[in-house]
């Protein structure tokens, strides 16, 4: 089942609240979450690659390890990731922000991706990874965590339903980038 949560690219968004994590079956396979680590941005890269190919977008997939390593780990950060291991190592990771809600007047967090190896799925690594961005969530007074799931992508929708997480078809989802986002940068012609 692929572990997989993007946000901007659906059409549907889902959106999940995370009282408890109480129900989360014993693992059998022996698993660890941890920070990710300056060192574990060439890892990171690995498994961005893995999930742009598992999306069919290698075309857009054009990130780079320095602003990788500055975007996590320097002066400013803009963004967090959990690195998960099963007993041969890394084998997934969860990438995730701060948002905020301004009719809650609370924090949010975005998961902007979960990404679990396809050949090491199906050992709970997917769900304790969002079961920690969840506890993380909860820890620092944000009333919900939020992602998007391509619509394509029937096995994580119902990966995600068995989270309790509902779907959102009430939203789209709107970009400008790249040259767009210039020309808007701008403002209005003279």
């Amino acid at each position: 089942m692929p572990l997989v949560a993007r946000p901007v690219r659906p059409r549907l968004g889902v959106v999940a609240r995370f009282a408890s994590a109480s129900y989360l079956p014993p693992m059998a396979v022996p698993l660890r979450v941890r920070p990710a680590t300056a060192d574990d941005v060439p890892v990171l890269l690995t498994f961005i690659r893995g999930l742009a190919e598992y999306e069919r977008l290698t075309e857009r997939f054009v990130a780079r390890e320095e602003n990788l390593r500055a975007h996590l780990f320097g002066p400013r950060p803009y963004c967090e990731a959990l690195i998960g291991e099963d007993a041969a190592g890394p084998a997934g990771y969860a990438l995730f922000f701060h948002g905020y809600s301004t009719f809650e007047t609370r924090p949010t967090i975005w998961l902007e991706d979960l990404f679990v190896q396809p050949d090491r799925r199906r050992q709970g690594l997917g769900r304790t990874l969002i079961q920690r961005v969840a506890a993380l969530a909860v820890s620092r007074g944000c009333n919900r965590l939020e992602w998007s799931v391509l619509d394509w992508n029937e096995p994580a929708i119902r990966f995600y339903r068995s989270l309790g997480a509902r779907l959102l078809d009430d939203w789209t989802v709107c970009r400008v980038e790249d040259d767009a986002l210039g020309i808007l940068s701008r403002g209005p012609s003279s």
